[in-house]
Formats: structure tokens, C-alpha cells, sequence
């Protein structure tokens, strides 16, 4: 679907409310504190898109912190018979099939995160941590990722208040020249390894363009291969040792928001799928081939 000149999407000011809504999670914490899982307990963390990928960020998080052993999984992928004392799933819509179905064949207790009121996943889930006010018209996900993650964050122990500092920094970061790279490669370490999965994905739903993401350390066995000048290397959080200078030496353009925490290099990134998308005469709204919930027969 294309987008007129004269139109804005949706997406734009949905990006532009994260500072805020993470600010509001952050200071409102305690609200929902009870309900998510305690130091010590084995967890899962599931979703589907880019809910796996903040559950990836979750689990990493979690663990390296020393809040207890944390799973991550694509919803279809859950192995049930799996022992954990509890299982968040996240869901903006609640009528995804995989987490529903996983929600109902368990018998672990259950914390859905949603943004959707009267949303089947509300009866099914154990705990339900309602995030309405992050909803989004559009059908590409950027405010409910990020502030799920920010309120995952804050469980164990994060403030947010830099994060939302440095969020409204990267709303004022020129992105056009960035948006012009023909391919983006993203890559993290740890927890920042599921935000490059969503900024890859971003860029795919989105503006339909080539981008791939990696854990970082993981880049220079095969990947590099394909960097070159006109594409990028997108590196969340720390890089390891000698990794820009091995990117620096395809040609590539290195993209590395070393002064900015991971989580709003990510609304950078989301600009640039927008932007790239606008480019191409895309409407970054209604990405093809998708919608708002996939639910199965």
C-alpha cells in the first residue's frame, strides 16, 4: 500500500510517545510489580514477532542480572513438558494463537501482557498486566515493544529515566542518509541481541527491505561476507573487541549509538524503517502480507 505525500502514519507519533510512556511505566512500576515473576524463579518468556523478540531481550536481561534462569521462545516453539514457575507471554493484541494455545495446554502459572481490553488472553491468563494506554493504530509494533520491555526492565531492577533521556535524544537524530543504505545488518550481545532481531525485523515489515541481525560476536563467522559500501553494521550495546575495525575495513557504514542506551538506538532504528518506507512510497502502517494479530484456523 502506498502512502501519499500529505499523510503522516500512524507509526511517526506512536514512536514519538516512547520517552513518556516509558517515564510512565517506569515511575508506575509498583502497579504492576506482583504480578510479574520473583528473584530466584525459573522462567519463560514467550511471544510471537516482535513479542519473542522482547522476550528474548527479557530472558537475557534477567539472567545476567541474577534474577533467576530465563527462557525465551517463540510461541510455537514452547516445550511443554518443560518444568518453570512461571510464564510471561506477551501479546498487544491477546488473540494470538500460538500464546493462546500454550496458555491453555499449561498448567504453569501464566502473566500475559497486553494492550488489548476483553482480549481472549485476558481470561485465559493467570495475571494479566494491561498496557492499554501503549496500544498502537498501526500495524507495525514500536511504542508496546519497547514499553513491555521497559516494564520487564524495571522488574529486575532497572530505572528507566536515562533510557527515556536518551529516547528523546534519538527522536532528534537525523536518520535520511541512514535510511538510504541498501542492506542493514544489526547485531547485539546478550540482552541487545533481541533488540538487533527487531530492528532487523522493523526494517522488513516495514519498507520490505534486506536486513539481517546476529549476535554480535557471532557476525565475523559468515555474515561479514556480505558487507560492503552502501550497507550498514547496526551495533546495539558494547561491541566486542575488534569488530568495528573488521566492519570499518568491508567499507561498510558503521552505525553505533555508543552514548545512547540499546533500547532507544532501537527508536532510531524504528525511524529508519519509517523513513525507508516513505522513501520507497510504502505505507509503513500496513505493511503487506501482514495485520494486526495472526490467528490461525
Amino acid at each position: 500500500m502506498t502512502q501519499t505525500p500529505d499523510e503522516s502514519p500512524f507509526v511517526t507519533a506512536e514512536i514519538a510517545t516512547q520517552p513518556e510512556l516509558w517515564r510512565r511505566i517506569g515511575s508506575s512500576f509498583a502497579q504492576y510489580g506482583d504480578a510479574l515473576p520473583k528473584a530466584g524463579q525459573r522462567v519463560a518468556a514467550v511471544g510471537c514477532g516482535t513479542s519473542w523478540f522482547m522476550a528474548m531481550a527479557y530472558a537475557a536481561l534477567r539472567e545476567d542480572l541474577g534474577q533467576g534462569e530465563t527462557d525465551a521462545f517463540a510461541g510455537s516453539e514452547f516445550p511443554k513438558d518443560r518444568g518453570y514457575d512461571a510464564i510471561v507471554v506477551i501479546s498487544r493484541s491477546g488473540t494470538t494463537t500460538e500464546v493462546l494455545d500454550l496458555i491453555r495446554a499449561t498448567d504453569v502459572p501464566t502473566v500475559a501482557i497486553t494492550a488489548t481490553e476483553g482480549s481472549p488472553i485476558v481470561e485465559l491468563a493467570d495475571h494479566v498486566i494491561m498496557l492499554d494506554f501503549a496500544d498502537e493504530q498501526s500495524v507495525v509494533q514500536t511504542r508496546f515493544a519497547t514499553t513491555t520491555l521497559g516494564l520487564l526492565r524495571a522488574s529486575v531492577g532497572q530505572d528507566l529515566e536515562q533510557a527515556a533521556v536518551d529516547a528523546e535524544t534519538a527522536l532528534s537524530i537525523d536518520v535520511d542518509e541512514l535510511a538510504k543504505l541498501e542492506q542493514v545488518t544489526y547485531v547485539g550481545t546478550r540482552w541487545t541481541v533481541g533488540l538487533a532481531h527487531e530492528a532487523a525485523l522493523k526494517q522488513r515489515e516495514a519498507a520490505s527491505a534486506w536486513t539481517e541481525a546476529y549476535p554480535a560476536m557471532d557476525y565475523r563467522h559468515g555474515p561479514i561476507a556480505i558487507a560492503q559500501p552502501g550497507r550498514g553494521v547496526w551495533v546495539f550495546g558494547e561491541p566486542p573487541v575488534g569488530l568495528l575495525d573488521d566492519v570499518a575495513a568491508t567499507g561498510a557504514t558503521i552505525v553505533h549509538h555508543a552514548e545512547l542506551d540499546p533500547m532507544a538506538s532501537l527508536v532510531v532504528a524504528q525511524r529508519v524503517a519509517v523513513a525507508k518506507a516513505l522513501a520507497l512510497g510504502l505505507n509503513p502502517d500496513q505493511p503487506r502480507s501482514l495485520t494486526r494479530s495472526v490467528i490461525l484456523p
